[in-house]
């Protein structure tokens, strides 16, 4: 099994989606004339600036959604295997990814803002649907949609689960051993995986506004938690601050651990961690209540950088500041550094667990393990929503009664089943899943933007009303040539609403000819 998956990766994870990944990002970022630089201040006004209703959530409710996708293991257990095989330099590929991909974060975001619908009192939107709204290609929109609810239902919860079994066995002990007939596995796994479940249980059965509300109390106070224990690890190091930036910068094109090693998993878990361009941002993004597609395109680029730039850094500091990591060579056993044990995996928490430990004794472990089941568990939840958006797009065309209830059994044993399994095999999965949503999320906003440029139309539409002062902002996609908008036409009937006047240039052909 571990050989077959393996197989794939190698396939999907080739150079080609590599530079699909940075290419697209720095694509977006000349296209937007580095949006994410330009409207910083934006993004943090309007991070607090929505309000939900009774259809949508706030966009700060929004951000709690997909920042709890996005802050997950990839940011304990995925920065430790980006280190562990590609060397410190791949931290640097990691922040180069989050830079880029918060342009690819926007993009994705608004689209889905523009292309969302109502659905049975709530909104909806994510890649199938722009897919399919502006892109016209229905059969594409369905390829996504069910390879998302593979990904996000079966794949990636195993993961997230995954990092949870181990950290808590790595803390508490592994308790006695139980043979059952999946195999050998510890009780503590057991016992984590029958907790994790039944807690995850009582709020998917509550809908998005359940995890709405649970997300936003809990990202919050999870990151801001984690970041403190980290910065007190450097502050007790501080003198070793300049000595880790220039091991980072340095190894990032040291033949050492291998260029192409750094930058592959900088960039394998760069995306994994804040998923830009990855197409399951959109989900949350669709579902916010906003009066304009471009400010929720916004607020989810503002969650790359702190899902990369605050957390994962936040990882990768006190990992390299103590020292605890190795540097797989490219045989079998052999360390390009090896200062942990050899039996320690890279692709698990515990070279975070062990940093921790190195600057305050007894608690790393502990604190670890319960900052991974916060994290991940969100991320769960998360991944539920993502999933059960995309068997809602499908219920559109084909209605299967009961299928949302298989949807949350067949998660939840994903979940117990992860809890217990082998690390390399979890992630190998979830990497598969990863990798085949970003191949067909980024490919397809890229035909979307040589077809139309209805995100960029957007930002240009946003950034005029804003130089213009209104007091209002309204989305008006006829006047800017975007065809598929149906809310926002409906939304623009219903209230009675028209576009600001704010001179030729604001026309769908005066936008279309913009620098931008």
């Amino acid at each position: 099994m571990q050989s077959l998956v393996d197989f794939i990766n190698g396939i999907i994870w080739s150079p080609a989606l590599i530079y699909l990944c940075l290419g697209a990002g720095l694509f977006y970022s000349i296209t937007t004339r580095f949006m994410q630089v330009r409207h910083f201040s934006e993004m943090l006004r309007l991070l607090f600036a929505g309000q939900s209703s009774a259809k949508g959530i706030s966009s700060f409710q929004a951000l709690a959604v997909s920042l709890s996708g996005r802050v997950g293991t990839g940011n304990i257990a995925g920065v430790a295997a980006a280190i562990g095989f590609g060397g410190p330099g791949a931290v640097f590929w990691m922040w180069v990814v989050a830079f880029l991909g918060a342009s690819t974060a926007y993009y994705e975001s608004t689209l889905a803002q523009i292309y969302k619908v109502e659905d049975e009192g709530q909104f909806r939107g994510g890649p199938a649907y722009y897919i399919e709204k502006a892109m016209g290609q229905k059969w594409y929109a369905w390829i996504f949609a069910i390879s998302t609810i593979v990904a996000c239902g079966l794949l990636l919860p195993g993961v997230q689960s995954n990092s949870i079994g181990n950290a808590v066995e790595a803390a508490f002990g592994s308790g006695d051993v139980i043979e059952t007939t999946l195999g050998t596995f510890s009780s503590a796994k057991i016992i984590t995986g029958a907790i994790v479940c039944v807690v995850l249980a009582f709020i998917i059965f509550g809908g998005v506004k359940r995890i709405a509300h649970f997300t936003q109390i809990v990202v919050p106070f999870m990151a801001l938690g984690y970041i403190v224990i980290a910065f007190v690890v450097i502050l007790l190091n501080i003198d070793m601050v300049p000595s880790v930036f220039a091991t980072i910068v340095g190894d990032a094109f040291s033949p050492m651990a291998g260029v192409g090693a750094a930058i592959g998993w900088g960039v394998k878990r760069g995306v994994y961690s804040n998923e830009a361009g990855q197409g399951t941002g959109p989900h949350a993004a669709a579902a916010a209540q906003v009066d304009h597609p471009a400010q929720q395109g916004m607020v989810q680029a503002f969650s790359i950088y702190i899902d990369t730039l605050l957390v994962c850094s936040a990882t990768a500091f006190m990992i390299i500041i103590t020292g605890a990591y190795n540097v797989h060579g490219g045989a079998e056993g052999a360390f390009l550094i090896q200062n942990l044990p050899a039996e320690i995996a890279a692709n698990s928490p515990v070279f975070t667990q062990m940093a921790i430990e190195t600057a305050m004794p007894g608690l790393g472990k502990p604190f670890v393990a319960i900052a991974l089941f916060f994290f991940s568990f969100t991320t769960i939840l998360a991944y539920y929503y993502i999933a059960e958006t995309n068997v809602a797009y499908i219920h559109r065309t084909i209605h299967v009664p009961g299928l949302m209830f298989v949807l949350k059994l067949f998660l939840l044993a994903s979940v117990f089943y992860g809890a217990v399994k082998t690390a390399d095999l979890a992630w190998a999965l979830g990497d598969v899943g990863v990798g085949l949503m970003a191949w067909l999320n980024i490919i397809g906003i890229l035909i979307i933007f040589f077809m139309a440029k209805p995100a960029l139309k957007a930002l240009k539409d946003y950034e005029m009303q804003k130089k213009a002062g209104v007091k209002e902002y309204v989305f008006d996609p006829v006047k800017l040539g975007i065809k598929g908008a149906d809310y926002w036409e409906e939304r623009m009937k219903r209230k009675g609403q028209k576009a600001p006047d704010l001179g030729e240039d604001s026309s769908a052909t005066g936008t279309a000819k913009s620098t931008l």
